[in-house]
């Protein structure tokens, strides 16, 4: 079997909004994005519950089934960090789109290719847009941190086709490798 990825997925770690206090009277965020054993992390921000990272975080997708969570934590300098809450990252509409049988070469610089509502299945505060923007297919969110009283993060989603990954493929046909297949049991 190929160990080869099917491609490179960069989570835009834009900023945290309204996050829980877990020092007197502020918190010292981060936050640490995992995929099966990779893990990586932004910087931390001092004294800020509304914290602006602006970081790039990219993984390497293997399997488009392996959850992508997001935890933020505060950082603590005399005992071990806190936990401010976390969300999965729903990847499977936004795959999805790279799917449809467009020629997204034809389509004006941002136009939304396709809708996510904010339902049970997801962490989305409000209704997220997938676009066609600078020559890419792109995703903004807003997830809404779960285990925790209060706090959000903002995030963009953005799929390269590295070298030496197989991508996603796009041969006209509705099924491809990384879809499922329907059990019949």
């Amino acid at each position: 079997m190929e160990d080869k990825p099917l491609g490179i997925l960069r989570v835009h770690v834009k900023r945290g909004i309204n996050l829980a206090i877990r020092d007197a009277t502020t918190s010292d965020p981060y936050v640490v994005v995992t995929l099966g054993n990779q893990k990586l992390k932004t910087r931390v921000i001092n004294s800020n519950c509304n914290p602006v990272w602006n970081e790039q975080l990219t993984l390497s997708i293997k399997d488009v089934n392996d959850p992508i969570r997001l935890t933020v934590f505060d950082k603590d300098r005399f005992s071990g960090d806190d936990k401010m809450g976390d969300a999965e990252i729903d990847m499977r509409p936004f795959l999805e789109a790279h799917q449809m049988e467009l020629d997204f070469q034809k389509l004006p610089n941002g136009c939304a290719i396709k809708r996510i509502r904010p339902g049970r299945n997801n962490c989305l505060v409000e209704e997220s847009s997938i676009t066609w923007s600078n020559g890419k297919i792109k995703q903004d969110m807003i997830l809404r941190l779960k285990n925790v009283e209060c706090g959000e993060v903002e995030i963009m989603l953005e799929w390269t086709d590295g070298p030496g990954c197989k991508g996603l493929g796009r041969e006209g046909s509705k099924k491809t490798p990384w879809m499922p297949t329907k059990r019949l049991d």
